[in-house]
């Protein structure tokens, strides 16, 4: 059994870009083991000092040296960060000389800027964009005029998260319509999706991981049977195929690359808040 390695990220702030970023390069280490956590908001030298001792324990309970993925600002309280004895990796040292060079200016320490509210309109945009993804989820509401989008698949496919995904981190209204029976005995779209055929994607899945979320759900019901799933899945497949809508398996793809393929392949430009 590999050795397990202790990873803490650690802010000034709310530590979602230390994570955000930490969790990409430790998704390329595939044959390391690691258990992680979050250390927010280290505001002060007595957080900091707090902050080493804990991941100094926990290095020593395992028995192997801390990650930290760091993204304070001050150097004071990352330097007493890594007084635990840690492999400190700075998220923003390797960009910030380089930029500075650049821009011909230094850079001002300011704790929060990466999640701060600085365009009032903008963050609107994101809250407007989750009220109509969560208003327009599983066919709630059915009028789609106001989508940027509509993701299209059988039930628990993955459309509810990625809809939510891409209103929090995109600001995109994005609905989802979720295929009925009815829907999968005929070759062709509900008549309520065809206006808007071009913001369409249809989401698959692999039946026997859909087998798995559906039993979780419902146990032992004609909707968890693997057979159903079976299915479901191949019709919805032949529809998108016969309509000519994209589509992408969400079974071994994660939230973040399924919203990129569907923003990319449908044309929505939008930078990530």
């Amino acid at each position: 059994m590999s050795m397990i390695r202790p990873v803490f990220y650690v802010s000034d702030g709310t530590g979602i870009t230390a994570e955000t970023i930490g969790h990409s390069l430790l998704t390329q280490f595939a044959d390391t083991r690691f258990v992680t956590d979050r250390i927010s908001f280290v505001e002060s030298p007595e957080r900091a000092r707090e902050a080493a001792e804990q991941i100094r324990a926990t290095g020593l309970a395992h028995g192997a040296r801390p990650i930290v993925v760091n993204s304070c600002v001050d150097p004071l309280l990352s330097a007493l960060v890594g007084e635990s004895g840690a492999l400190m990796l700075d998220v923003f040292a390797p960009f910030i000389e380089p930029l500075e060079a650049e821009l011909g200016q230094t850079r001002q320490s300011r704790v929060g800027q990466a999640h701060g509210i600085a365009d009032f309109d903008t963050y609107h945009r994101r809250i407007n964009a989750m009220n109509y993804a969560l208003t327009h989820d599983d066919g709630i509401a059915i009028n789609y005029d106001e989508a940027d989008l509509v993701l299209v698949a059988v039930s628990r496919a993955g459309k509810t998260p990625t809809c939510v995904y891409l209103a929090l981190h995109y600001g995109v209204s994005a609905a989802n319509y979720p295929l009925t029976d009815e829907d999968l005995e005929h070759d062709r779209l509900p008549s309520r999706l065809r206006a808007h055929r071009d913001k369409l994607f249809g989401l698959t899945i692999d039946p026997v991981r859909l087998q798995q979320i559906r039993q979780e759900r419902r146990p032992n019901s004609h909707y968890a049977k693997l057979e159903t799933c079976r299915y479901e899945v191949s019709a919805a497949e032949a529809l998108f195929r016969a309509e000519r809508i994209p589509m992408l398996s969400t079974t071994h793809t994660s939230i973040e690359e399924i919203s990129s393929k569907v923003l990319t392949t449908l044309g929505i430009h939008r930078g990530m808040f």
